[in-house]
């Protein structure tokens, strides 16, 4: 809050220029976000607790145009930190603006059956859209079907196979210290070894269902209710090495995430940009990447776990029963999956 508006107006040029790199590039945005939030909890328990928060982040867009063909890049960056979170993303910039020139190059993905190699931001993003919100408990408590599938103790995966809610990590956009409803926020694993050991309630959720809070009910303001919510959401690191993930004989190598949607266990994911994996090398760029299928059997078709666990914020964030955006993180190392669908020509 002390940092002067100019300060921050130049930071966004600065940015911008450099996202502006190239001749191709069209278009482009640079955005810069801060809030500050103080909020208090009082209940009948006698609990009382003053916190404040700050959220701070970028974004940014570039779009490429060569004749007819429009390509967009974008990145966003942010989290709990303060403007420290906020300096230093030129990298990140240049990246932007090269990643829209270079995919106005790539060529349609070929429909089919692959072994796909997933980066830490699409995974990152699968772990929370497609997983996560199924193991909020009010879902699984309203949804008699869902209540059969999410069984705890169910198998969902190999043994390395670990995904976890954590919303104590500091620094992190989903990071809080107690909930609205005046709970520690806490590590929960939602899957552990592959089994299915937990999920993410409420205090109300909890009570319905015989377990234990977990620190996960959240409101974007005190206008509305607290609900599940999730924190910080993510996949826990393997021990495979990036060469080893790629050690196939063909498949595709899924980077970032561009959009996707989601219907109980069925899930369409488009990545910002792919390539062809041959022979265990990275050869062709590859765009129109949608990876489609059961997150279920996409859970137990993970034969692989990279060694690289990367957290995401940035700015936006989840929405549900009309509460959005709430600030949540999540992440991932690189992962490999066997027989993904991938749409294409």
């Amino acid at each position: 809050r002390k940092v002067p508006l100019e300060e921050k107006h130049e930071l966004v040029r600065k940015y911008n220029q450099i996202v502006m790199g190239h001749e191709k590039i069209q278009t482009t945005r640079v955005g810069y976000e801060d809030t500050f939030i103080r909020r208090y909890y009082v209940n009948t328990e006698g609990t009382e607790i003053v916190e404040e928060r700050v959220y701070s982040g970028v974004r940014m867009v570039a779009t490429a145009v060569d004749g007819t063909n429009v390509q967009i890049s974008f990145d966003s960056v942010g989290g709990t930190q303060g403007w420290n979170s906020v300096l230093g993303l030129e990298d990140i910039a240049e990246r932007v603006c090269k990643e829209a020139v270079e995919m106005l190059k790539a060529e349609p993905v070929e429909a089919g059956v692959y072994t796909v190699v997933v980066d830490p931001q699409l995974a990152g993003v699968f772990a929370h859209e497609a997983f996560g919100h199924l193991s909020e408990a009010d879902h699984i408590y309203e949804n008699e079907r869902i209540r059969e599938i999410m069984k705890l103790g169910t198998r969902f995966g190999v043994d390395e196979l670990s995904i976890v809610d954590d919303g104590t990590i500091k620094g992190e956009r989903g990071y809080y210290p107690y909930d609205d409803e005046g709970v520690p926020s806490q590590r929960t694993y939602l899957i552990k070894n592959g089994i299915l050991v937990g999920r993410l309630h409420s205090r109300e959720t909890a009570y319905k269902m015989g377990e234990e809070p977990t620190g996960n009910a959240r409101a974007i303001n005190f206008a509305y209710p607290p609900i599940v919510r999730m924190s910080c959401t993510f996949i826990e690191p393997g021990d495979k090495t990036f060469e080893e993930l790629t050690d196939i004989e063909r498949g595709i190598y899924a980077i970032g995430a561009y959009g996707g949607q989601t219907e109980l266990e069925m899930f369409t994911f488009s990545a910002r940009r792919g390539y062809l994996i041959e022979k265990g090398k990275i050869t062709k760029l590859l765009k129109n990447v949608v990876l489609t299928g059961n997150v279920f059997e996409t859970l137990r078709n993970i034969d692989a776990i990279g060694n690289d666990l990367k957290l995401y914020g940035g700015l936006g964030g989840c929405g549900k029963g009309g509460q959005f955006p709430l600030p949540v993180s999540d992440g991932a190392p690189h992962i490999r999956i066997r027989n993904v669908v991938i749409g294409g020509k």
